[in-house]
């Protein structure tokens, strides 16, 4: 089979909830025979309250862990996967995994080894149904010592072990530690180990199956029918996954990023609509002047003064210095001639609040300082912001017409954001302002 057709595609843990989702997922791998590699995340929620198997798992460990029962919370996880075999009619059974599970808990084996049975369990299960090979992602998916993820030495054995499987189902969210033991990425890591095989196979293109039809203008909890995006760019979307648009891990986009494999984010309910295209480069097309809006709250502002810092040698450093002593990342930097102003998220700051003030005071000798809270960050994001005129003022008219007060603002050297600084109270407002200011 032509390797230059390959495509890998992950199926998030709504898509695979239940056997009618298995279904679904079964007509969407066979529809193409390019689809070689698939990833599964663990079953997720089949309605409001339902449960989602990796919590599960989680409330088994905690239990299991402080010497508690917790045969009922894995009752249920058998449940959900003997439910979708027999609805499937397949000739499979997990008592093996299960008692192994089982065990594993007892002894207290790890918490991220108990979260990543979701995805072990629910690969078994779908490497049966589509008649794909099973691969054990601890197998092939390596991180170092120190738990940052070894993305080469995986690229390496991954593309060498895929060569010997021309169909394969290769679970996600987690891989091995170089003593054997089991690590995870962060919640919603299937997208990265997506992205990592899609490398590692030299994949055209890899397909990110969800329950929504692609990436959206704005978050729809927050505007009414937000018009879709069908084409964004890794930087884009690197943008807006950070400021809080969570349909893609953000980590997911470094692995395919290095190879230049589009990704197309997808509908499991819905395969007929294109989705949502992430590609590496798209110039500037004068269609729309923004790709996105997006925003978080929780952000704390220390305000610095001092006469003359501009031309005192090391200021800004000096006061990075303490924060980073501290063990906090910042997330801006705005500043003027005689100011400086550092974002912090506020969770992160509140441990040590008193402690920055008093070492930032010892390092740079401020006229005044001074922490904002309740601040709530709002990132306008578009390549073709670059070549348009009055991008700025209309966005500050829009959010002035909507009588909101602007406590920050912040533009990117490449001239693809703009970040407002607004008070938490306001954010909602300033949102769904911009996003009718722009939208065409």
């Amino acid at each position: 089979m032509d390797n230059n057709t390959v495509k890998t595609v992950k199926f998030g843990g709504s898509s695979l909830a239940n056997a009618e989702q298995f279904r679904k997922v079964y007509k969407i791998v066979t529809s193409d025979p390019d689809r070689r590699y698939v990833v599964p995340s663990a079953p997720g929620k089949r309605f409001k309250e339902d449960a989602k198997v990796t919590d599960l798992l989680y409330a088994c460990y905690d239990r299991a862990s402080g010497g508690e029962p917790f045969g009922e919370a894995f009752a249920q996880i058998r449940e959900r996967y003997d439910g979708i075999i027999k609805e499937l009619s397949l000739p499979l059974s997990l008592e093996e995994d299960y008692a192994e599970i089982e065990s594993a808990l007892i002894h207290k084996i790890g918490r991220d080894y108990a979260a990543s049975r979701g995805e072990y369990l629910n690969g078994k299960i779908l490497a049966k149904y589509l008649g794909y090979d099973f691969i054990d992602a601890a197998d092939i998916i390596f991180f170092r010592e120190d738990g940052s993820f070894d993305s080469e030495r995986t690229n390496e054995v991954l593309s060498s072990v895929l060569k010997r499987h021309d169909r394969a189902v290769i679970p996600g969210f987690y891989g091995s530690m170089p003593n054997d033991t089991i690590k995870t990425f962060s919640r919603g890591g299937s997208d990265i180990t997506g992205s990592i095989v899609a490398r590692a196979s030299l994949s055209v293109l890899y397909e990110n199956w969800t329950d929504v039809s692609g990436f959206l203008m704005a978050d729809p909890r927050i505007v009414d029918h937000p018009k879709s995006i069908r084409t964004i760019t890794y930087r884009e979307l690197r943008e807006l996954s950070y400021m809080g648009a969570t349909v893609l891990h953000e980590e997911a986009i470094f692995p395919v990023r290095i190879a230049g494999i589009p990704i197309n984010i997808r509908n499991t309910n819905q395969p007929e609509e294109e989705g949502t295209m992430i590609v590496s480069l798209c110039p500037p097309d004068g269609k729309s002047v923004i790709t996105g809006i997006a925003g978080k709250r929780g952000f704390s502002v220390i305000n610095i003064e001092k006469d003359m810092m501009n031309q005192e040698r090391g200021f800004g450093r000096r006061v990075l210095q303490v924060i980073e002593n501290s063990g906090i990342c910042f997330e801006h930097l705005p500043s003027g001639i005689d100011t400086m102003s550092v974002v912090i998220n506020t969770a992160d700051l509140a441990p040590y609040r008193d402690m920055v003030i008093n070492n930032i005071c010892t390092a740079v000798d401020p006229d005044a300082i001074s922490i904002e809270d309740d601040l709530a960050l709002v990132a306008i994001v578009g390549r073709n912001m670059v070549n348009a005129k009055g991008t700025a003022a209309r966005i500050l008219k829009a959010a002035a017409e909507a009588g909101i007060n602007i406590r920050m603002i912040d533009q990117g050297s490449s001239e693809m954001n703009v970040i407002l600084g607004v008070d938490e109270s306001d954010f909602e407002k300033a949102v769904r302002a911009i996003y009718r200011e722009f939208e065409e």
